[in-house]
């Protein structure tokens, strides 16, 4: 089984969890992390509301909060754990960020 974990605030990552639920389910264990707190415009720590560690296989990132998916890069990173955010402007060699 394949490990993935989805990070999403607000629900904004619902349609692509339906998705791998509906095609993965077979092989891809899914963890959902949602936070879906008021969150200030600048999160300088971002613990209460993201892992202090992850023992997953892959990350996808649906977090609308730019210092939260800057957060969860570093700990991809620090895991050696692939993290794929589409359309993010994220700069780090663990981070896929295709075009939406």
């Amino acid at each position: 089984m394949q490990r993935v974990s989805v990070f999403q605030q607000n629900g904004s990552g619902e349609r692509k969890i339906e998705a791998v639920r509906e095609h993965g389910g077979d092989v891809i264990a899914l963890e959902v992390i949602s936070i879906d707190d008021e969150l200030p415009d600048i999160v300088e720590d971002s613990s209460p509301y993201l892992p202090a560690d992850l023992d997953t296989d892959l990350v996808l990132d649906f977090l609308t909060h730019r210092d939260l998916s800057h957060d969860l890069a570093a700990l991809c990173a620090a895991k050696s754990i692939p993290m794929i955010a589409s359309g993010k402007k994220l700069t780090n060699k663990w981070v896929l960020t295709p075009p939406t």
